[in-house]
């Protein structure tokens, strides 16, 4: 398995693992940096929508982080549904640990549905604590704290944007569809036609065999899938939203909140971070007695609460974004990733925001 490597400028390397993988480093000090950080791409993606944001983590922290955007689930691949990308990212991951020795903790950065990608691929990464197997030491914090280790590494930030957490399927979760139910049940229907298995993910349509929607799982332990302990041996969980113009992920499904759990909100938080409006840290619910909403409508909403109470056993810090007043506002679901460093570079005070307050 070869690496070459490439300049790009200004200190920073790509190096191409299998012909196509990038691994963005300091041309200088990538041999002291032992944080992995996994960037995913959204459906359709490929390996450059993170472009901008790896270069600006790769320069803001030159001696401590490798920063690889995934390339085992690029455009059509996607369809191929969450579990299999989540798979396919797994192994990845490991491909790159084995590379680089000197790794010690790891992060995860994914946008739009490579959030749900991720977590299937963390919750098969996940290892409990067991002292000095799979090479982590049994006085390593991540040991000492029980929380254990994604593939033998420290876990430190799992940070999502744009991700339809709770599904896109009704309830004004995919805002494109206007609310509308007629148009919403028709997309649940059709979704397969186009976006083939991981539409019956989104839509939470893959219960055909009388198992529960994947994204239901999602929100357990089973087996040899630790999906919420994967999720909770994280220092940092972090969810960025666009409250607005995103036509693709709602607000609700990538805050994973209800509908009156939405923050009311006036000005940006900050100058430095003009685009985000809204900051708030959630605690990590360990019971299930939160009680559950039903509009009756053949129990969709019971089931988005079930996922609500499911990821709220772990705690967040939920990060609302909106583009209001941005040129490019009906672009959101990409311009709050940089997806396109040219057109959508007003997106840059939201990955500047992700870099400031990054455990590194």
């Amino acid at each position: 398995m070869d690496l070459n490597a490439r300049e790009e400028g200004g200190g920073v390397r790509t190096e191409s693992v299998d012909g196509g993988r990038d691994v963005w480093s300091s041309e200088s000090s990538s041999a002291a940096a032992d944080h992995l950080v996994v960037m995913v791409h959204g459906i359709l993606g490929n390996t450059t929508d993170w472009s901008f944001a790896a270069d600006k983590f790769v320069r803001t922290f030159p001696d401590k982080v490798i920063v690889h955007c995934s390339e085992s689930n690029i455009l059509k691949l996607t369809l191929d549904g969450v579990d299999v990308m989540g798979e396919r990212l797994a192994e990845e991951v490991v491909e790159i640990i084995k590379r680089k020795p000197q790794l010690r903790k790891i992060s995860f950065i994914a946008h739009s549905v490579g959030g749900l990608v991720a977590r299937y691929a963390i919750g098969r990464l996940y290892r409990p604590p067991q002292g000095h197997e799979f090479g982590v030491a049994s006085d390593s914090k991540c040991e000492k704290d029980g929380r254990g280790t994604i593939s033998g590494l420290e876990p430190m930030n799992f940070v999502t944007v744009a991700t339809p957490h709770l599904g896109s399927r009704g309830n004004k979760q995919v805002p494109f569809l206007f609310g509308v139910t007629v148009f919403e049940r028709a997309a649940s229907r059709v979704i397969h036609w186009i976006f083939r298995k991981t539409g019956k993910h989104l839509f939470l349509t893959d219960n055909s065999e009388g198992e529960p929607p994947l994204l239901k799982c999602m929100v357990d332990d089973l087996d040899d899938l630790h999906f919420m302990s994967a999720l909770r041996a994280f220092e940092r969980r972090v969810l960025y939203s666009n409250v607005s113009h995103d036509h693709i992920v709602g607000w609700r499904t990538s805050s994973i909140r209800r509908d009156c759990e939405l923050p009311k909100w006036d000005n940006p938080v900050s100058e430095k971070y003009p685009h985000i409006v809204y900051e708030e840290r959630t605690k990590g619910e360990e019971t299930e007695k939160q009680a559950l909403v039903s509009t009756g409508q053949d129990g969709f909403d019971v089931l988005e609460d079930e996922l609500i109470i499911g990821l709220s056993r772990v705690s967040w810090i939920k990060v609302d974004v909106s583009f209001a007043n941005s040129r490019h506002r009906f672009l959101a679901h990409s311009v709050i990733q940089v997806k396109d460093t040219f057109m959508q570079s007003e997106g840059a005070d939201v990955i500047q925001h992700m870099i400031d307050h990054f455990l590194a």
